[in-house]
C-alpha cells in the first residue's frame, strides 16, 4: 500500500501474543496420488527444507496440528462422502468414482483420508490460533486444497481445507470473513461451499474458465440469496502476465476488503499462475507472486486488524518455483521478509538435486524485482483485454456492494 510497509515489523497485532505459526507435520507429505501424478509430495519437502536454509524456521512457531475429525469435516463435507473416502482410503480398488475418487485426477491410496484429515487438520488449527489471538499470521503451505465440493473429491483435492478454516471460524463467532484465491485455478469450492452465506467474501483471480479447468469463475457468478455479491470472480486471459496480474488484484481486491471491513483474511497462493508451471497458461513470475503476497500482509493489516490465515494450493514447477514461493510467504508472515536477491543457500541445491536430479535455482528472485504496474485510478483502457476482464468484474459486482464500478 503506499506510503506504508508491513514488512520485517517488529511490534505485534493488537491483542495477539506469540510468533507467526508455521503449521507443517511430516506426514502431510503421504498425500501422494502415486508415481508421474502432477500434485508430487516432493514440493512440500522441498519447501520445508528451504524454510530452514533460510533460517526462517527460527523465526516462526512450528505447530502440528491434530487432524481435522469428523464433526470438523463436516461443516462443509456431507458424511456419505466422509465415509467413501475413509472407504477407498481402507482399499483404494474399492473408490467410488461417483465421489470423484480412484479418477485420473484423484487417484485412491491407503491412507488417503488420513493424510487429507491432517492437511485439514492444520489449516482448522491455523484459523483456530489467529481467532484466538495466539499468533497474529499462520501459515499452511500444505493446504489450500480449493477445488474439493461438499459431496466430491476434484482436481488433486479431497477435502477442502480452506472451507473448512473458515467455516470453523463461523463457528467461533467470526462474523465476516474474507477469502482471497490467487491460484491459477478457479476456487470452485470455497465458493461453493459458502455461495448462500453472506458472512463470507470469496474472491478468485483465475485463468479464465474458458482455457482452463474448471471452467467455472465467471465474472456473473455473484453468490446467491442475501449473500449476492459475496463472490466475485476475475477470469483473467490466457497469458496474463505480471503487470497485468497485479492491477487486476489491486483493482478488485483492496477496494472490497475495504467495505467489507472482515474480520479475518484467509488467502490461497497457489504458485502454479508462474510461467514455468506446466498445467496453465499464464505467465506470472516469482517477484510478483511476492507481490501479491506483500498485498495481503498489508491488507490483513489495513483491513482485518492483522488476521491473516495463509495457504499453499497448486503448483507444478515443483523445484524452480513452489519451494521459493512458498518460502517467500512464510517469511512475509513472519514478518522477516527475505529479499529477492538472497542466494539461496547450496546445501538445499545440492538436497534439490540428491532427490529429484533437478537443478535448482540460485536466488530467490526470478530478476523482476521491483515489479510493476499501472494502477487502476490512471484509467483502463476498454479494448484492452485485461482490462475488460477486471470491468466485467466490477460491473458484475461492485454495484451490489454500493460501490461505483
Amino acid at each position: 500500500m503506499p506510503g506504508r510497509s508491513w514488512l520485517n515489523r517488529t511490534d505485534t497485532v493488537a491483542g495477539m501474543s506469540g510468533r507467526t505459526q508455521l503449521m507443517w507435520d511430516e506426514a502431510v507429505t503421504g498425500y501422494d496420488f502415486g508415481r508421474d501424478h502432477p500434485m508430487d509430495p516432493v514440493r512440500l519437502a522441498l519447501t520445508r527444507s528451504l524454510i530452514d536454509a533460510l533460517g526462517l524456521d527460527r523465526e516462526v512457531e512450528v505447530v502440528a496440528a491434530k487432524p481435522a475429525g469428523e464433526s470438523t469435516l463436516r461443516l462443509v463435507h456431507r458424511q456419505d462422502y466422509i465415509d467413501a473416502v475413509k472407504a477407498a482410503s481402507a482399499d483404494p480398488r474399492a473408490a467410488d468414482t461417483s465421489y470423484g475418487l480412484g479418477t485420473i485426477d484423484d487417484p485412491a491410496f491407503a491412507g488417503m483420508h488420513e493424510v487429507s484429515a491432517l492437511i485439514a487438520g492444520q489449516s482448522v488449527g491455523a484459523a483456530e490460533a489467529v481467532w484466538r489471538g495466539e499468533a497474529p499470521h499462520a501459515v499452511n503451505f500444505a493446504g489450500g486444497l480449493h477445488h474439493a465440493m461438499p459431496g466430491s473429491a476434484s482436481g488433486f483435492c479431497v477435502y477442502n481445507d480452506a472451507a473448512l478454516a473458515i467455516a470453523r471460524l463461523l463457528e467461533l463467532g467470526a462474523e465476516r470473513v474474507a477469502y482471497v484465491d490467487v491460484d491459477v485455478h478457479h476456487g470452485d469450492g470455497v465458493q461453493a461451499a459458502f455461495w448462500e452465506d453472506p458472512r463470507v467474501l470469496t474472491i478468485s483471480l483465475h485463468e479464465h474458465p474458458r482455457t482452463l479447468f474448471p471452467q467455472t469463475g465467471w465474472p456473473e457468478e455473484t453468490g446467491a440469496g442475501s449473500a449476492e455479491g459475496t463472490a466475485v470472480n476475475v477470469a483473467l486471459p490466457a497469458g496474463t502476465g505480471d503487470a497485468g496480474w497485479l492491477r487486476a488484484f489491486h483493482a478488485v481486491v483492496p477496494e472490497l476488503l475495504a467495505e467489507f471491513r472482515p474480520q479475518v483474511l484467509v488467502t490461497q497462493h497457489g504458485a502454479d499462475t508462474h510461467f514455468e508451471d506446466p498445467l496453465a497458461h499464464l505467465a506470472v513470475s516469482l517477484d510478483a507472486q511476492r507481490a501479491v503476497q506483500v498485498a495481503c500482509h498489508e491488507l490483513a493489516h489495513e483491513y482485518a486488524g492483522g488476521r491473516w490465515v495463509a495457504l499453499g494450493g497448486g503448483g507444478y514447477a515443483v523445484v524452480e518455483v513452489v519451494p521459493r514461493s512458498w518460502a517467500h510467504l512464510v517469511g512475509i508472515a513472519a514478518e522477516r521478509a527475505v529479499e529477492p536477491e538472497t542466494v539461496i543457500p547450496e546445501g538445499w541445491r545440492q538436497e534439490v538435486f540428491a532427490r529429484t536430479r533437478q537443478l535448482a535455482p540460485v536466488r530467490m528472485t526470478d530478476g523482476r524485482w521491483p515489479v510493476s504496474f499501472a494502477s487502476w485510478e490512471e484509467g483502463y483502457d476498454p479494448a484492452d483485454r485485461l482490462d475488460q476482464a477486471v470491468l466485467a468484474t466490477r460491473r458484475a459486482v461492485f454495484p451490489l456492494r454500493g460501490l461505483l464500478a
